[in-house]
């Protein structure tokens, strides 16, 4: 019984080497087909013209990212806008209530809240746009009312009734200010 137990397993290693082979043998054909051998040569135009268009795919590809790029920065830009355009009246009201607020604490805590949201505009890279005491600048401002004034020059800001606000050189909200003639 103990001749038939080691012919079994002499038979059955047998047969295990002639399985590895035959499937170690297959994997080379198959390699050998999957990967054929280069015989063709490519002439120097051909070479030329795929290569062009290699390059020209390659710098299509770069400028598309580029384009994508730029196209985020302005979906952020165009985001953040309106979200402070939607924030503006807020701060507005609570700075038309804090000059009409008579208790001293309420105060105190409107301009708290005031100074926490002009850090949190700067912060988002808006900035104020100056208005008084300066030159009338069309492309800032928002002339709603003139004044007849002798002793500023001619169009100056003379208040400001709604601060104007700017992102970059992007105007936001521009400033609606009276003017002196």
């Amino acid at each position: 019984m103990a001749k038939e137990k080691k012919e079994k397993e002499t038979t059955a290693e047998a047969v295990e080497e002639t399985v590895e082979e035959t499937l170690t043998e297959a994997s080379e054909e198959s390699a050998e087909e999957a990967v054929p051998e280069v015989t063709e040569v490519v002439d120097k135009a051909e070479y030329t013209s795929l290569y062009d268009k290699y390059l020209r795919l390659v710098a299509e590809f770069d400028n598309f990212k580029k384009r994508t790029q730029k196209e985020k920065e302005e979906i952020y830009s165009i985001a953040k806008t309106d979200v402070v355009m939607s924030l503006l009246p807020v701060i507005d009201n609570f700075e038309r209530a804090e000059k009409f607020s008579d208790d001293k604490n309420v105060e105190e805590g409107m301009a708290l809240i005031k100074k926490q949201f002009n850090e949190f505009l700067k912060k988002i890279g808006i900035e104020e746009i100056e208005a008084e005491g300066k030159e009338f600048d069309p492309n800032l401002h928002n002339a709603v009312l003139h004044e007849d004034r002798d002793d500023l020059p001619e169009n100056t800001v003379v208040e400001v009734l709604q601060k104007g606000y700017k992102l970059g050189d992007k105007v936001i909200r521009y400033a609606m200010v009276k003017v002196a003639n």
